[in-house]
């Protein structure tokens, strides 16, 4: 019976873990552009800088500081003042194809290189129709981002 209730509780476990790793939160940049630091507060070095809708995955929050982790798994800390939930992806390839269209058989409009955020307008199967801050609107598959 031990064994039974011990296994349970490791599958209990494991599913949990599992699913709240899977569900993190994501939050985007919502100003132009913003400072990463390497610590949460102003007394910390700016580390690098980022553009909007950049994506970011929350690792914790300390006060009115946001510790993330972003598409290569580099850590920063962000203020929660230049951060919200608009839905955004981030191309993780080289020479993405932005299409008029969601398929391959639309028209190419633009190419993005690797780094670039977009917010997302709306999904349709595998494909994502995605806007960048300077305006631009296109659809990209959902394999050439994060």
């Amino acid at each position: 019976m031990k064994r039974i209730t011990i296994t349970l509780f490791l599958v209990a476990m494991f599913i949990f873990y599992g699913s709240a790793t899977s569900f993190a939160q994501r939050v985007s940049v919502k100003v132009p552009e913003a400072n990463i630091r390497s610590g949460p507060g102003t007394k910390y070095e700016i580390i690098w800088k980022i553009e909007k809708y950049h994506p970011l995955r929350v690792i914790k929050k300390k006060g009115q500081w946001i510790n993330f982790e972003d598409y290569e798994g580099d850590p920063g800390w962000i203020h929660t003042t230049i951060v919200n939930n608009t839905p955004s992806i981030i191309t993780n390839k080289d020479n993405c194809n932005i299409r008029s269209g969601p398929g391959t058989k639309h028209d190419i409009i633009f190419g993005s290189e690797k780094g670039v955020p977009y917010k997302i307008l709306k999904r349709k199967g595998n494909w994502i129709h995605v806007q960048h801050s300077d305006g631009d609107k296109g659809w990209i598959h959902k394999s050439l981002v994060w």
